[in-house]
């Protein structure tokens, strides 16, 4: 062991597909087992081949890991990092299978998710459990980060992208921009069970009280369950049809719920968003996820030596306290319903 106990960290993500023929299979595994008709999938295809068949999303997680190999040079600790994924290739379970092979002790999992939920938070850690089952005798332990959504280094980062925005509008219009705060809608059975939109909430009021406007909302995305289901509203989209209708005229934004550029942000918001904005006669600007942004990164960093030094305090800004660094047994359970389960992503 060399730091703390640790001998290596593990980037968790949910992943995506690298080439077109990748793309249908890649979608496979994100609905097995979940009924979802051929057609729909097929439909989902299309937002990936607009893009070539290939998802930003490794490529940017790639990104992401070398520019903590970086500071992590620099500052400590230095320790390898793997990198698995929930949906695609390098899978969880052959990436635990690598470090198992490696004789990996225990390690210290960053999953790209800065909020709590079923299948933000504990889903992640099940996959891990899991993959560690199929690695065998000898596999590492592996810790999750806890949920980091008012670590003070992510909102001033995602707070920074805000500004970047807003200075794209004339100055004498800025004050009047609406900032629309989105992330991934869920099942509304399962935002019951968590602190998923109270954590939302809280962190775009404190990015909304750094750069000095009350002018926000919060709305949610690429809601993908059956339109019986409820899911958590407004969507983005139909915001923006009412917004225009109230007048509003120059909207910024902000993919507060995803760490990187990837397709629901390329798509939903890029493409969909801004169509709708378009018709609506709304000036739209969407600010940048926070990437590989230079706080974040350090932010991360601060993250992963709190766990490795054993520090006590815990970095929080806001009203609400710091997640715990072991999750209850029964924090943001997986709601149930007849048929499928009700926490599982649909497409």
């Amino acid at each position: 062991m060399s730091a703390g106990g640790y001998d290596a960290i593990l980037l968790v993500s949910f992943g995506g597909p690298e080439r077109a023929d990748d793309v249908v299979p890649f979608l496979e595994n994100v609905v097995r087992g979940r009924g979802v008709p051929r057609e729909r999938l097929l439909k989902v295809a299309e937002h990936y081949y607009e893009f070539g068949g290939r998802s930003p999303i490794n490529d940017q997680n790639r990104s992401l890991i070398a520019a903590l190999r970086e500071e992590l040079a620099v500052k400590g600790p230095s320790l390898p990092i793997y990198f698995g994924n929930r949906n695609w290739h390098p899978l969880l379970a052959d990436t635990l299978s690598a470090m198992t092979r490696d004789g990996v002790q225990r390690a210290l999992a960053f999953v790209t998710s800065a909020f709590g939920s079923y299948s933000g938070c504990r889903q992640y850690r099940e996959n891990i459990d899991e993959a560690i089952k199929a690695a065998g005798g000898g596999a590492p332990r592996v810790d999750k980060i806890r949920p980091f959504f008012n670590h003070p280094g992510f909102i001033r980062s995602v707070a920074g992208r805000v500004r970047a925005a807003l200075s794209q509008f004339d100055a004498s219009d800025r004050a009047g921009v609406r900032l629309l705060f989105t992330a991934h809608s869920i099942p509304s059975s399962m935002a019951h069970t968590c602190d998923y939109v109270v954590q939302l909430c809280e962190a775009s009021r404190l990015v909304s009280e750094q750069i000095g406007s009350d002018n926000w909302e919060l709305v949610f995305q690429s809601r993908s369950g059956p339109p019986t289901q409820p899911w958590l509203e407004p969507d983005i989209g139909d915001r923006i049809d009412s917004l225009g209708a109230e007048g509003v005229r120059q909207v910024c934004v902000v993919p507060i719920g995803f760490l990187s550029d990837h397709i629901e942000v390329a798509y939903d918001l890029d493409f969909e968003a801004a169509a709708r904005a378009s018709t609506a006669g709304i000036s739209l600007v969407r600010a940048e996820t926070v990437g590989t942004c230079p706080v974040f990164v350090s932010a991360v960093c601060d993250l992963i030596r709190e766990r490795v030094d054993g520090r006590p305090e815990r970095a929080c800004v806001g009203v609400l306290p710091v997640r715990p660094d072991e999750c209850p047994k029964d924090c943001c359970p997986q709601p149930q319903r007849p048929g499928r389960a009700a926490g599982e992503r649909s497409y």
